[in-house]
C-alpha cells in the first residue's frame, strides 16, 4: 500500500517534467525492495491556488506524502524514505539549484484497522511470476 502523493505548485510543468519525476519516484520505490510493486502508486496533483513563502512569483514547491501500510521496522522505512527522497532530489536537481524552490517529504504509516483495500493487481502480478 505504498502511495506517494505529489503536490506541486502551479506552473511547475513549464520548467520540469512532472511525468519524468513520477517515473523516477516510482522506480526508486520499486528498487527499495520494501514495497510490493502491485501496491505502488505515484499520483501527482497540481495545486490550483497557493501562497508560497514570501509570495514571490518564481517560488515553486513539490511536497511528497508517502503513505505505507504498518508493520515494517522504522529503520527499513527510514532507508526507503531516504532512497525516495534522494530520487526526488536528483529528478529536481535543476530546481533545487535556485533560491525559489522547496522540496519536502513526509512518510506515514496507515493504521491497518482503519484501512480498506481491494487490489486484484496483486493476484495478476503474482500469476505472472
Amino acid at each position: 500500500m505504498p502511495h506517494l502523493r505529489v503536490e506541486y505548485s502551479p506552473g511547475l510543468e513549464a520548467i520540469t517534467s512532472i511525468q519524468a519525476m513520477c517515473d523516477a519516484l516510482h522506480a526508486a520505490m520499486a528498487a527499495t525492495g520494501v514495497f510490493p510493486l502491485a501496491g505502488i502508486r505515484v499520483k501527482a496533483h497540481r495545486c490550483a491556488q497557493v501562497c508560497v513563502a514570501d509570495r514571490h512569483p518564481d517560488n515553486h514547491f513539490v511536497a511528497l506524502e508517502l503513505s505505507v501500510g504498518a508493520g515494517r521496522p522504522k529503520a527499513m522505512l527510514s532507508g526507503a524514505g531516504d532512497a525516495v527522497f534522494a530520487a526526488a532530489k536528483t529528478a529536481l536537481a535543476p530546481l533545487l539549484a535556485h533560491p525559489h524552490f522547496m522540496l519536502s517529504m513526509e512518510l506515514r504509516e496507515i493504521d491497518p484497522e482503519l484501512s480498506w483495500k481491494a487490489n486484484p493487481i496483486h493476484d495478476r502480478l503474482r500469476a505472472q511470476s
